[in-house]
């Protein structure tokens, strides 16, 4: 692998590429989209989010202790809730708590499991590889998780007749909701499903193309883009399930009878 220095990207160059996104902006003032401001101003919140966390990242990578490293981390799992949270419109009863919980345990569980036992790097909180794979870890299963908190509450409104005559025949509320549960699974699986699909011949993902425009030789790139691929499924099937498993028990009162949720 070639040992030459990592290109670096300056301001005219950044600008550069803003003109893509301009141009963007543009077709879209032609068509009458009516969101260029909204464009416009995520693309500025963006640059100012990234360039916040790059120097926070600077500062943490040169201080290199856990308790830095563990509050950001935490600032993430917050940050993502609270954008799910935006993100879906109509929420299952105790919607905060449930999807709380199921994050911290789902991507919590995958995140240890993968950056600490697998990959192992010395010391365990080592920045440079907890945070970036983490992130990686919590922004995929936030995309799982908003589809199965909006699809469980669109099933359950949707089916809300079949699961009250259900109900009314007998069947528990575990039973009566199966389908919805079910669908609700289903669904926060699908981009997980149709991204590994679709990895390395559609598109490089960009891990692995981040490695290797650093100089990583692209078969350690490749091992490592596998291995973050398993865990992002991993975390957000772990997540879904307990959304839609906590979440659907929320729907029923302890007696098998479905609240007044409309």
């Amino acid at each position: 692998m070639s040992d030459a220095a990592i290109l670096d990207l300056g301001l005219f160059d950044l600008l550069l590429a803003y003109g893509l996104f301009l141009l963007v902006v543009g077709l879209a003032r032609l068509r009458d989209v009516g969101q260029e401001r909204d464009l416009i101003w995520a693309s500025l919140r963006m640059v100012g989010q990234l360039l916040l966390v790059g120097y926070l990242l600077h500062w943490i990578f040169a201080w290199n202790r856990p308790l830095p490293v563990l509050v950001l981390l935490a600032l993430m799992f917050g940050f993502a809730v609270q954008v799910i949270g935006q993100r879906v419109s109509r929420k299952m009863p105790g919607f905060y708590r449930v999807l709380t919980l199921a994050l911290m345990l789902g991507c919590g569980l995958v995140t240890f499991l993968f950056c600490v036992v697998i990959v192992g790097p010395t010391p365990w909180y080592d920045p440079r590889y907890l945070i970036p794979l983490t992130g990686m870890i919590i922004g995929n299963s936030m995309n799982g998780a908003t589809l199965a908190a909006e699809r469980l509450s669109a099933e359950m409104s949707e089916r809300r007749q079949e699961i009250e005559t259900a109900l009314c025949l007998g069947a528990s509320a575990t039973q009566a909701s199966r389908e919805a549960l079910r669908g609700a699974f289903r669904a926060a699986l699908i981009p997980a499903t149709n991204s590994m699909a679709a990895m390395g011949i559609v598109f490089l993902p960009g891990m692995m193309t981040g490695q290797i425009l650093s100089g990583t030789e692209p078969m350690i790139a490749v091992r490592y883009q596998i291995g973050i691929m398993f865990a992002i499924t991993g975390a957000v099937g772990i997540t879904s399930f307990l959304i839609v498993a906590q979440g659907v028990r929320r729907y029923f009162t302890p007696a098998h009878q479905l609240r007044d949720i409309d």
